[in-house]
């Protein structure tokens, strides 16, 4: 296992998580990261992308201003803080490192992939 996604749980509707993806056997600090995640019966989708230094975010526009992915090189670590959590957001939520230095949207663009963690936001 490379990339390794924590931090999932049962939430009420306004709560928040701090998902973490840990990184063994090889270190992703040159690589774009991303989060996607993935609802029952939906295609996997986009969620936050973030460049290999962290100076450069993106985020889907159901997510903007409440979720905040970062990251830290040094402990070869990615999280996504989410806060004001929906019934929406509901979800198998997955890391992702990209073939390049910036995370994009598409999940063409990234080749590992971690084993995804439930998010469940009860209204």
């Amino acid at each position: 296992v490379q990339l390794q996604a924590s931090g999932g749980g049962l939430v009420q509707a306004g709560g928040s998580l701090r998902l973490s993806c840990a990184a063994s056997r090889r270190t992703f600090s040159n690589n774009g990261m991303g989060w996607f995640r993935q609802a029952p019966g939906k295609e996997r989708e986009f969620v936050a992308a973030i460049s290999w230094r962290g100076e450069s975010t993106s985020y889907a526009d159901s997510v903007k201003g409440r979720f905040t992915i970062s990251r830290d090189n040094a402990k070869n670590a990615l999280y996504l803080e989410m806060n004001n959590l929906e019934p929406e957001d509901t979800a198998v939520y997955f890391c992702a490192a990209a073939r390049k230095a910036y995370g994009s949207k598409f999940t063409g663009d990234y080749n590992y992939w971690g084993q995804g963690t439930q998010v469940t936001v009860s209204s």
